[in-house]
């Protein structure tokens, strides 16, 4: 939790453009945090793709490189997850390499960082190039939601820019948090996933239940057919008891 964390002026980031990337740049090639990062991007990817909440022209990636313009020197950061509403195909069937808001479409809607345990870069606000995470999608991107876990101890912190600021949300009595922009809740899950007991995060709709992943569809569907299976047992033993035998 961010609690008292330096604030630095800094009145000459002023000219940001959304200028795209040469074909020739070279991305930094920064290791994935840790093993688990995946999985857990892998996960609400699951669920979303499983109850329509991906469209064709949105884009969500894990580690993939949002990019600005600042003062002349490109500036680019891979969230652990994010998601953007809508933007364009790739041209010419090329392969996406990066993201340049405005340009190839909108602005991140959800950026998301998964800590870890040597480091606090998700909170910093560097206002120096290359800037901290923290300054860049709040003061750069502007993008609207920033989410901070924590699977460790399952701490989840959701962020809403208000008034040009980041604010910290307080969750609903179940622990949820409300994002309009996906009409979805999203809190922490304990539970057992890729063969992987741990905390999660998991989306619930509006009502806040839970949106059921793949096992547990497949699972709901074995009871659906197991409870018909049964009904249709009790049946024919009541029709046996009058005498009727059924024609099966």
């Amino acid at each position: 939790m961010i609690t008292s964390a330096p604030f630095q002026s800094n009145p000459a980031v002023v000219n940001i453009s959304w200028d795209l990337l040469p074909d020739d740049y070279v991305l930094p090639d920064d290791p994935v945090g840790n093993i688990f990062q995946p999985a857990l991007a892998a996960f609400l990817n699951e669920i979303l793709g499983l109850h329509g909440f991906i469209q064709s022209n949105a884009l969500v990636a894990t580690d993939f490189g949002i990019c600005a313009t600042v003062n002349g020197k490109t500036v680019i950061k891979a969230p652990d997850w994010v998601w953007i509403p809508q933007a364009e195909p790739p041209k010419n069937n090329r392969i996406c390499r990066s993201y340049t808001p405005h340009t190839e479409g909108d602005l991140p809607a959800i950026v998301m960082e998964f800590l870890l345990e040597s480091d606090c870069g998700e909170y910093s606000m560097n206002s120096n190039y290359p800037y901290g995470k923290w300054w860049f999608y709040d003061r750069i991107l502007k993008v609207p939601i920033y989410i901070i876990f924590n699977p460790e101890v399952g701490e989840l912190e959701v962020y809403i820019l208000k008034n040009g600021r980041y604010e910290r949300e307080q969750p609903t009595d179940k622990g949820l948090y409300w994002l309009e922009s996906l009409t979805l809740f999203i809190g922490v899950w304990q539970g057992e996933r890729f063969g992987k007991t741990a905390f999660w995060l998991r989306w619930s709709d509006r009502n806040g239940e839970l949106l059921p992943c793949g096992t547990e569809l497949v699972e709901q569907e074995r009871q659906l057919v197991e409870q018909e299976r049964q009904r249709n047992e009790r049946l024919i033993s009541q029709l046996r008891s009058l005498g009727v035998e059924p024609n099966t």
